[in-house]
Parts: structure tokens; sequence; C-alpha cells
């Protein structure tokens, strides 16, 4: 085929023998278009040196052509207020935006934050990532006025039933099952919790009924006495470890429900003698990276954040073209460590 002047994607579409739509969506990277119609499509928009113009899409489409990424702040040792385990989640973020041809904007948020009238109502995105939230309950409400104004997200965290809104989260309770199986299986039977296990952490609950459920399934209990609650920050973990050797309970083994509380806790029993795994093991969740660091290294749960990633931009921009999206949880795995020992007692 001959083309006089600047190539279109109407040409692209000709040559392909598919719709100037197919070709729109296979150019943005769309999940819709199957990879052998994709490959086509590029290796023509190539040959013939094309060039999106994507001023003019976004024009046509009344779209922004930029997501907003709002990470909420959490309290970190550094002061970063950057949970490192986000960190390999944001690289995936950033190489899925530039997959689909969006730009993204990233702000740092406090939840009492007028968030959703920044960037909801004032169309500087098209759709919004969200990231971290501490309360949930709290943090519930500004969803649902996300959904009241017809604002497109997507945001981690626990898959709930009627929840405001689509999430992207891990099989928290499947995790936590893996843990308490694990540490059973090692002969531990007083096995405690450090972490809110409420309806505020959802995440955190779901980690614990799983590891109760895993513990019941061996018909062992998982004790509310040696349950304490923890916020997702070493210093919590610390004093939540602290906490739970004044209370005095015998305990042979602990659950962190992250590995920011198990690396606190575990400065904590180490400041008062204890030995890991000699005299406690100890499992945490989240695999970031200083859980290899650690003295021993940590055993914990592992989920698959770069996956997450490119599912929250391919799912957001579903939503944002008009498309049916829905919540999705991704399975976790175990990685055993030297803190919980490597064989059976």
């Amino acid at each position: 085929m001959t083309i006089k002047g600047k190539p279109t994607s109407l040409d692209i579409a000709h040559i392909a023998g598919v719709s100037q739509p197919t070709v729109s969506r296979a150019l943005r990277g769309h999940p819709s278009v199957n990879r052998e119609t994709r490959e086509r499509i590029l290796a023509i928009a190539s040959e013939l040196n094309y060039k999106v113009d994507k001023n003019a899409s976004n024009l046509r489409r009344q779209q922004s052509g930029t997501l907003a990424l709002l990470l909420f702040e959490d309290p970190t040792s550094d002061q970063s207020h950057i949970n490192p385990f986000f960190l390999p989640m944001l690289g995936s973020i950033t190489r899925a935006c530039a997959r689909h041809g969006q730009d993204l904007l990233i702000s740092f948020q406090q939840l009492s934050n007028d968030w959703h009238a920044d960037y909801g109502d004032s169309h500087k995105a098209d759709g919004l990532i969200l990231l971290g939230y501490g309360d949930y309950l709290a943090y519930q409400g500004k969803l649902r006025t996300l959904v009241e104004q017809g604002t497109q997200f997507v945001r981690w965290g626990a898959v709930l039933p009627d929840q405001p809104g689509i999430s992207i989260g891990c099989d928290n309770a499947g995790g936590g099952a893996l843990v308490g199986a694990h540490l059973a299986d090692l002969g531990h039977r007083r096995i405690a919790f450090l972490g809110d296990a409420s309806s505020r952490y959802p995440e955190f609950l779901d980690r614990w009924l799983g590891c109760e459920s895993a513990l019941q399934a061996r018909g062992l209990p998982l004790e509310r006495a040696l349950q304490v609650d923890a916020e997702s920050a070493e210093e919590s973990g610390h004093a939540a470890a602290t906490e739970l050797l004044r209370r005095g309970q015998p305990f042979d083994a602990v659950f962190a429900a992250s590995d920011l509380i198990a690396i606190g806790a575990m400065r904590a029993f180490a400041e008062h003698g204890l030995r890991m795994p000699g005299d406690l093991a100890i499992a945490g969740f989240d695999d970031i990276p200083a859980a290899r660091m650690t003295t021993p290294a940590l055993t914990t749960v592992v989920q698959d954040t770069l996956t997450a990633g490119e599912l929250l931009v391919d799912t957001l921009m579903r939503l944002v073209v008009g498309e049916p999206a829905e919540s999705l949880r991704l399975p976790t795995s175990l990685v055993v460590r030297d803190s919980t020992g490597r064989q059976p007692l």
C-alpha cells in the first residue's frame, strides 16, 4: 500500500485488516488485544514510522493521558514514609504506565487530605491508583466518595465483600495458613500473633484467620491472649514484642503480620536474650529486601508485587476506557529461612 503524507492509525488498520479502535488499543498495549494482533499492528506501525499524536488522541477521548498514584504515608524508621514493600510495586506500576502510553503522577498523601477533590474532581488524572491506607474504617468513607463522584480508581489492599470500588490484593488468608501450617509442623504449639487483627486492618485480620484455620486443622488454638496489636512499622513491632513478653504468657513461636513488625520484634527479643530459632521461631509477611538481611534471615510470605503493579495499571485502564473490571486476589508463597529453623523440632 502506498501512503501519501503522514501515516495514520486508519492506514495501519487497513493494512492489518482490523478496525481503527483495535489499532488504538494495540498501540496503548491494552490487554483486550491478543498478542498476535498487537505484534502485527506494532510491526506495521514501525514499518510506516508511525508516531502517536498523544495530544490529539487524548482530546478525542477527552482524557488527560495521565494516571495518578496516591501513596498514603506510613511511619518508617528512616522517615522516608514509604513502606519498603511498595518499592518494587512502584517500579512495576511505572513500567506498566509506559506500556500503556500513560504519564504517571505520584503524590504523597495524608489520609485526612481531600485527595478525591484534588485529583478526581479537577481532572488532573483519568484515574487513581491507591497504595497504603492505615485504618481501613477511616479510609472506607473516602472510597465511597470516589464511587459516588464517578472517579475511576483501583487500590492495593484486602479484597472484601461489598467494598467500594475495585481492589487488587493478595490471598492474605492463604498466606496466613502457610505460616500457621509451617510453624505447627515444626512442632510449635503456642503461637503468638503481632498485628491488629480487627476490621480496622482487614489484611492483618485475614492473616490471623488463615493462621487460625491451619492451626485448628491440626487441633491447635490461636490464642487471643497471645495477640498484640501492631501497625506495620519496626517500632510498633518492637513495642508489641515487649508487651508480649511483659504479659508473661508462654509462647514458642511468633507470626508477625508484616516483615517490618517482625524485624522490630526480633530486636526486642534479642534485647531480652532470646535466641531465634533456638528459644522461639518467628515468621513475617511481605518478603521485603530487609527480610533476607536480618540475623537470622526471616521466614516470610511472598507477595507478587511485580504482577500486582501490572494488574493495578491494566485494571485501571479498563475502567478508564469503560470496560468491565473486577477485584482480584494474587496467590502467595512461603519462603523458609533460618528464623524458624528448617528441621522439625
